[in-house]
């Protein structure tokens, strides 16, 4: 999948926005308990990851004391590593977790790549140079650098499986993820997450069968209303592969998961981070 692609078509045919039915494969998660450990007291470290293209940074995050804690790696949406995935991260550590956030467009600039408000309608072409040195191949050697980074920290218990969650463009990552390295991570999660399934020969959703892990797909209505074939398919793929999948139509838009984006819907966010930590306290420990 090209970049060019990174948009869903719910984002690239819809008016401007600024920053800001599968129930039965649901995974049968209860709410979980909303109010995770919002963590003053989190430590949070600026990092560097080395690649075969340079050095990523990226943003760690775990709870003070020896740990070691499960591992968990956010790909994050088209925007990028930014204050609101920062505080995404806190909460996850709080959980328990050591999170590591990577600014995916490294390559071109540091994070925060996107400053102030951002209007998709006027400020698209500032993604240009971002997204450009990104696709199938580029991704693949970032992921592979990422886990084996994780491996090498004090803070990740080495012993349990990695998670992995994914917003927007970063949902079609976690399935890269899981595919490169199957032994390792376990549990992921996409939410919102753009051209899982294309017709393309390396669409995401092709890799299912090198996976291990079990998955949760959030879907926003407005995707699923401009491809509603995609959640049958992505099903279909996980049943064949004998795989446990949770795949939900949320009664959200696109991006409701991200606090800093117009179509930010608290309820639904909420009930999207309780599928996430149950599972990740299932399969991660």
């Amino acid at each position: 999948m090209d970049e060019h692609d990174a948009f869903p078509a719910s984002i690239r045919e819809t008016p401007p926005l600024s920053r800001r039915g599968f129930g039965a494969l649901s995974l049968g998660v209860g709410a979980a308990a909303a109010g995770s450990a919002l963590a003053g007291d989190i430590q949070e470290s600026d990092v560097t990851v080395t690649t075969p293209d340079g050095t990523c940074d990226a943003a760690l995050f775990h709870r003070p004391g020896a740990g070691p804690w499960p591992g968990v790696i956010v790909f994050t949406d088209i925007l990028g590593l930014r204050p609101v995935f920062r505080d995404m991260g806190r909460r996850l550590a709080g959980d328990g977790y050591a999170v590591l956030i990577p600014n995916p467009f490294y390559r071109t600039r540091k994070a925060p790549v996107i400053e102030g408000p951002f209007d998709f309608a006027t400020d698209r072409a500032k993604l240009a140079p971002l997204t450009a040195p990104l696709n199938t191949q580029t991704r693949t050697t970032d992921i592979t650098a990422y886990v084996a980074w994780m491996k090498g920290q004090r803070a990740v218990n080495q012993r349990k499986p990695l998670g992995v969650v994914g917003y927007c463009m970063g949902g079609p990552y976690t399935m890269l993820a899981a595919a490169l390295a199957p032994d390792r991570v376990r549990a992921a999660c996409s939410f919102h997450g753009a051209n899982l399934v294309t017709d393309q020969p390396d669409s995401p959703h092709l890799l299912v069968p090198k996976m291990k892990a079990q998955y949760y797909f959030g879907i926003a209505q407005n995707d699923d209303a401009k491809q509603p074939d995609a959640k049958t398919k992505l099903a279909q793929a996980f049943t064949d592969a004998h795989l446990t999948a949770g795949i939900e139509v949320y009664p959200a838009n696109h991006g409701w998961c991200v606090k800093d984006g117009p179509a930010y819907d608290a309820a639904s966010a909420e009930r999207a981070w309780a599928h996430m930590t149950s599972l990740y306290a299932r399969v991660l420990g």
